[in-house]
């Protein structure tokens, strides 16, 4: 290609870009050139997901943009962002590849106007009210002479020792048990829920005191936390809140059971002097001993008006009456009882006298000898059958053991059985080759037959092997 004076041109190149790379090369653009912004606007769209990002839309009147924060920078917000609030963002502008949209990553937001602390305050408080945690028909009594005091509080805090300072004045015996904290700080509103769960699972105190000086609305955060709140709201045992100046107040001062204006207003409503009960008592005692007197003076002025009336000296005479008889039948009766003890007494000496004239001991001598003299006899008798069995016994025996065929074959004779077990009596039952068995007077043989004889009046039986 070439123009009228004959110069030559080459065409450009074309340059081709994938939709990914021109999307991350304008992102790369745009971070390094708005790396660190601050954007203002109304949100719009606002989406919080169980992720814990935020996602909403920053808008003005005529223009808009998208505006993520992740769960990191989420957390740390005091506030709870709602739809239509001013606020103002700070982040770094970038580019959403997937959808190829601008957008803003958000580090930091505060609202407009009221800081972000007061409306943190703010939306807490509306929001515990709104669910009862505020009423006083929850709130507990704090017990009138505590002998055991729990206080939540930073050890190094002078809070604690106008507190301590206090109550060593007032009433010298109360035992005062410390739980130290920080209080102030990302840390303390954990420290302090703990120290409230601790004293209520211990039960080692009997009301609860959270103490901190004054302070900036800063210094304060801590105690504006949902969990300290719902914690304290929790408690078995009542809780003071001691928190600040007289002007300084925090959601723990709302849901606590008695809100005292400085620390050392809560030792002063946590006990009463003991000047202040030992007057009280005092008062009480003169009181009461008044009005005994003034009872008895009227009993006593009652009871002499009855005395004098008639009716009262009719009773009386009917009392005497009735005692008199009463007399009369206990007389009665002691006569009674003695003439039944003397009856008693005589039929006693009379069956005395007759049971003197039966000896009994020469009747169970008799006895004893009768039955001594019967059991000889039964002896005797008993010996005299025992000997006459024995030589029966004897004699049976003798005649047992002579027709016994052991004792014949004591005598040198045997006894031949056949294979199957049956005495042989006659040679002619077996035959050569047999097998024949012969018990004798100890043990038993057996024996094979190798011949046999006829019988004969003098046969001696089959020959054995």
């Amino acid at each position: 290609m070439s123009d009228q004076l004959g110069f030559h041109f080459r065409p450009p190149e074309r340059r081709i870009w994938t939709v990914r790379a021109l999307v991350s090369a304008v992102r790369s653009h745009i971070e390094r050139e708005y790396s660190d912004c601050w954007v203002e606007g109304e949100i719009s769209n606002l989406r919080s997901p169980d992720s814990g990002h935020l996602y909403f839309t920053l808008k003005e009147e005529s223009a808009q943009i998208p505006v993520v924060m992740f769960r990191s920078s989420a957390k740390l917000l005091r506030f709870r962002p709602e739809n239509g609030m001013h606020v103002t963002v700070r982040g770094r502008i970038t580019v959403y590849e997937e959808k190829g949209q601008l957008q803003i990553s958000a580090e930091f937001m505060e609202p407009q106007g009221a800081g972000a602390l007061q409306l943190a305050f703010e939306q807490l408080k509306a929001r515990l009210q709104a669910e009862g945690l505020f009423d006083e028909s929850r709130k507990k009594q704090i017990p009138p002479l505590p002998r055991r005091i729990g206080v939540i509080t930073s050890p190094q805090g002078a809070a604690l020792r106008d507190i301590l300072n206090i109550l060593a004045r007032r009433h010298h015996s109360a035992n005062v048990l410390i739980y130290p904290v920080q209080v102030q700080g990302d840390a303390a509103p954990a420290e302090v829920t703990a120290g409230v769960r601790h004293f209520n699972q211990a039960r080692s105190v009997e009301v609860i005191i959270i103490a901190r000086g004054g302070g900036s609305v800063e210094d304060l955060a801590a105690f504006n936390d949902e969990g300290l709140a719902r914690a304290v709201v929790a408690s078995e045992i009542p809780v003071i809140s001691a928190i600040g100046h007289e002007t300084d107040f925090t959601i723990v001062d709302f849901v606590a059971d008695l809100r005292a204006p400085t620390p050392s207003a809560a030792a002063e409503l946590v006990i009463r002097s003991r000047q202040e009960i030992e007057a009280q008592t005092e008062e009480m005692h003169r009181r009461l001993e008044r009005a005994m007197r003034y009872r008895l003076l009227m009993a006593r002025q009652e009871l002499t008006e009855r005395a004098q009336h008639g009716a009262f000296a009719r009773m009386m005479d009917g009392i005497n009456r009735r005692q008199q008889r009463l007399d009369d039948f206990r007389f009665r009766m002691e006569k009674a009882e003695r003439q039944l003890l003397e009856r008693c007494h005589r039929r006693w000496e009379m069956a005395s006298a007759t049971v003197r004239h039966y000896d009994a001991r020469r009747r169970l001598a008799a006895l004893r000898q009768q039955l001594d003299s019967h059991t000889d006899t039964l002896a005797s008798a008993a010996r005299a059958r025992l000997l006459a069995s024995r030589a029966l016994l004897d004699r049976r025996t003798a005649s047992l053991e002579a027709l016994s065929p052991v004792s014949i074959l004591n005598r040198g004779y045997a006894l031949v059985f056949d294979s199957t077990g049956v005495l042989l009596k006659d040679a002619a039952r077996v035959k050569p080759g047999d097998e024949v068995s012969a018990r004798l007077a100890r043990g038993r043989v057996r024996a094979r037959v190798s011949a046999t004889e006829p019988a004969e009046p003098e046969s001696k039986g089959p020959a054995l092997e």
